[in-house]
C-alpha cells in the first residue's frame, strides 16, 4: 500500500511546529525534542525545506528556522514536493516510454491494447488527485486542527474525576 516516508511525515511535523512556536526563529533541536525526530534527520529535513524557499534561516544566538510563508499560504504539497519530489505512481507515462514494434499475426486486425499504457494513465490520474488533495490542506489547517486536538484533551482530563 502507499505511504508516505518518514522524511515526508517529519517535515510536515517541522513545520506544524514551526507554525505553532514560530514567532520568533526556533532551533532545530528544540523542533526535535518536542516533534521526537533524530535530530540529524531533522537538520537535513530543514536544509530540504530552505532549499525550497520555505523556512528562513538566522545564524546566531538567538537564531533558527521560521517559515518563509505564512502558513495559510504553505500548502502540505509544497512541504512534501520540497522533501520528496513529486507524487509519481507511474514510473513511466505512455508518451515517454519507447514504442516497441508489437509482433502480431498478420490475421489479427484488432487494436492491441497496451496494459502498461491504460494502467500508466489512470496512476498518472491518481497522481495528480492525491496531488490534489495535499494542495488543498494548508499549514494553517493543521493548526486549526491542532487546537481542536488540544481542546479536546484538554475537555477529558478536566472533565474525568479523580477518585481515591
Amino acid at each position: 500500500m502507499l505511504r508516505l516516508s518518514n522524511r515526508g511525515r517529519y517535515a510536515l511535523r517541522a513545520v506544524f511546529d514551526l507554525a505553532l512556536h514560530g514567532e520568533a526563529p526556533v532551533q532545530v533541536r528544540d523542533v526535535a525534542t518536542r516533534q521526537r525526530i533524530p535530530l540529524r534527520f531533522l537538520e537535513q529535513i530543514f536544509q530540504l525545506l530552505k532549499r525550497g524557499g520555505l523556512v528562513d534561516s538566522k545564524r546566531g544566538p538567538r537564531g533558527g528556522f521560521s517559515l518563509a510563508r505564512e502558513p495559510d499560504e504553505m500548502r502540505l504539497g509544497d512541504v512534501l514536493r520540497a522533501v520528496e519530489g513529486p507524487v509519481v505512481l507511474a514510473e513511466k507515462t505512455a508518451a515517454r516510454r519507447p514504442r516497441r514494434a508489437a509482433k502480431r499475426d498478420k490475421s489479427d486486425k484488432r487494436d492491441e491494447v497496451d496494459a502498461r499504457d491504460v494502467t500508466d494513465a489512470v496512476l498518472a490520474d491518481l497522481s495528480r488527485s492525491v496531488e490534489q488533495c495535499f494542495d488543498g490542506i494548508t499549514v494553517q489547517d493543521l493548526c486549526a486542527r491542532g487546537e481542536r486536538v488540544a481542546l479536546a484533551a484538554r475537555a477529558r482530563t478536566a472533565s474525568t474525576p479523580y477518585v481515591i
